[in-house]
């Protein structure tokens, strides 16, 4: 059972030190989980980028998983669709779609829900 919690908002400065930097993005990049299940592996995430941080260096990403993404607010340029997403844009990805590397024009912050436990990998 994915974790709960009551109304609180992760965006507000006062929850700034929940947010952890991803390894290898000088602070450019950083997430918060805000629920999980620990027993699935789903999980679902805040991701924010940095005004200009690129994900090239990471190159472009697929999971064996599916995955929904929302943008809450900022403009992230994504190389393998060639277009970039606005605030209130969204897409529900299946296992293996490509998608990125990002390019974030201002600061950007993205909503993702994951299923792990929906892996086409799964035995």
């Amino acid at each position: 059972m994915k974790s709960t919690q009551t109304y609180w908002n992760p965006l507000d400065i006062k929850n700034y030190e929940k947010w952890e930097d991803i390894e290898g993005t000088n602070g450019n990049l950083q997430q918060l989980t805000i629920a999980q299940d620990y027993e699935t592996g789903d999980y679902t995430r805040l991701t924010k980028f940095k005004d200009g941080y690129s994900t090239k260096a990471f190159g472009a990403k697929s999971h064996d998983y599916p995955e929904e993404i929302f943008v809450v607010s900022g403009r992230l340029y994504d190389e393998a669709f060639d277009m970039w997403l606005e605030t209130g844009y969204y897409a529900s990805r299946p296992p293996y779609e490509i998608h990125g590397p990002f390019v974030a024009y201002g600061d950007v912050v993205i909503l993702e829900i994951s299923f792990p436990s929906q892996s086409i990998n799964k035995k």
